[in-house]
């Protein structure tokens, strides 16, 4: 690409619809709600919002015109500003993740959204077009991949080669490791409790219709009719609770029905959704380190979480922890195997060591400041449950147990290993983490020993990798062996580290 040139005219497009949602509610309140209102505060309110959409909409023309980006055989150049105008270079060498996402908008208009996400930090890390070509979208994603010297021809804007990079977009190559089953469908719908759901949705509903209906009698009326009907009532909980299964079941079937894992020998793929198709990439060269999480629940359905820690940035918000989790509700077993299949050079061992006895005694010994701020807390008010005078310290009583038991079952959990240039660790009460990582990933280690580990020969060992943030993992109360084993493990990487 020789030449700068402006993002897809459908960016505005897009753009427009989001002002038209986020714009929606305030016009519903201003032109129908209050329609018939002469208050010189929604007249003026009235205007103010005219000139804010009108604003806005030559804000979007006006960026669409002024920001342009190139693609070389080394870095993505990104010009933008209205006014004042700033230039970007992102080396394609810095970029440790892609992920594109195809909404129900995109499939109309035959289009994706594609993200660069790298290793830098700042806002503008990431290298985003909300509205791309599948064709171009391929091959700036091969050629991000595999950047190629810039003296050689580009083809990302030539046709016969986007064609062909199309053509191969189906990565023959790929082992496909994992797609979920009916069976793995329910058993996420009742794993992630996505049932639950439909009842606060309803309240929000209702809620949101009374303020501008106000039914509020009429519900009032069918309130006592289920009061005085017993029979009635019974079928509308049978009935509440049939649409809430079938409502969690659809949920998880749109979120997880068209899933995919799989992997070629140099990258790791995710698909998923079934309206919205969102497709995350990642080196395995990358990978930081792996994180295998369990709750109580999913160890009673004998499944398991794996997450994959990345220099890159994922997203944000939910988006982020979704795209950074391989699937949720994996089983066990099959969550072992994968990550040996698609990252041969991780090591996963179930045989850890414990932690020794007087570990269990300090952590038991040691302060909680939770119960001491809460018990005084609770003794200055003295609150009373059905009007029982003695509440606060029956309360205080019953979260000093939940502590003791929470830190036994802690202890009871936690695992370590040193294994060639691996190391795992493994931590939680309730919900247990297993940690996974490379000697060369780890960017910093840390030990600590206060006054009473140092009596009892304990100390606390953690580890720092790349991240955004940064990835922290480690145990407390470890024997002080481990410790010393632990610094001189480190010490190795001097061998194995590679500048990328």
């Amino acid at each position: 690409m020789t030449e700068a040139r402006r993002h897809h005219p459908l960016t505005m497009v897009l753009k427009l619809w989001k002002l038209a949602k986020f714009s929606f509610v305030i016009a519903m309140y201003l032109f129908v709600i209050k329609y018939g209102s002469d208050s010189t505060f929604l007249k003026y309110g009235r205007i103010a919002f005219f000139l804010f959409v009108g604003g806005a909409v030559l804000v979007i023309l006006l960026k669409w015109l002024t920001h342009k980006y190139k693609l070389d055989g080394a870095s993505f150049h990104l010009y933008e500003g209205v006014f004042t105008k700033s230039a970007r270079t992102i080396p394609l060498a810095k970029i440790q993740n892609v992920n594109r996402r195809t909404t129900l908008f995109h499939r109309l208009c035959n289009v994706t959204s594609i993200r660069f996400e790298t290793g830098l930090t700042g806002e503008e890390a990431a290298v985003e077009f909300e509205v791309i070509s599948l064709a171009e979208a391929d091959a700036m994603e091969k050629h991000a991949a595999s950047p190629v010297p810039d003296d050689e021809p580009e083809a990302v804007q030539n046709g016969e080669a986007a064609a062909e990079l199309q053509a191969s977009a189906a990565h023959p190559r790929r082992t496909v490791h994992f797609k979920p089953t009916r069976k793995d469908i329910v058993r996420a719908s009742f794993t992630s409790l996505s049932f639950l759901l439909l009842i606060p949705l309803l309240a929000s509903a209702y809620s949101k219709i009374d303020q501008i209906f106000h039914v509020e009698r009429e519900a009032k009326g069918l309130f006592s009719i289920l009061k005085d009907s017993w029979w009635i009532a019974a079928i509308l909980i049978v009935v509440l609770v049939a649409a809430s299964v079938a409502f969690g079941m659809i949920r998880t079937f749109v979120k997880y029905g068209k899933y995919e894992i799989s992997s070629d020998p140099e990258r790791i793929y995710i698909t998923k959704g079934m309206v919205d198709e969102t497709v995350f990439s990642i080196a395995k060269q990358r990978v930081q380190a792996v994180e295998i999480t369990q709750s109580v629940l999913k160890r009673l359905l004998g499944v398991a979480e794996v997450k994959l820690t990345s220099a890159g940035g994922l997203g944000d918000g939910e988006d982020k922890l979704e795209i950074s989790s391989l699937y949720p509700f994996l089983p066990v077993q099959r969550a072992y195997e994968m990550i040996s299949e698609m990252l041969p050079a991780y090591e996963v061992t179930r045989e850890m060591n414990r932690l020794p006895g007087k570990s269990l005694w300090i952590r038991m010994l040691r302060p909680s400041w939770l119960w001491i701020l809460s018990t005084a807390a609770l003794f200055y008010f003295k609150p009373r449950l059905l009007g029982f005078e003695q509440t606060w310290w029956v309360v205080s009583g019953a979260l000093l147990i939940w502590i003791f038991v929470s830190r036994w079952l802690d202890f009871t959990n936690t695992r370590y290993v040193l294994k060639d240039n691996f190391i795992q660790f493994q931590t939680g009460s309730l919900t247990t983490a297993l940690f996974v990582s490379k000697r060369e990933k780890i960017i910093e280690v840390k030990v600590t020993r206060s006054l009473f580990q140092k009596w009892l020969g304990l100390a606390s060992v953690g580890t720092i990798n790349r991240a955004k943030p940064v990835r922290h993992a480690g145990i407390d109360d470890a024997p002080a062996e481990l410790a010393e084993s632990f610094v001189k493990w480190y010490m190795g990487r001097r061998k194995e580290i590679k500048v990328e």
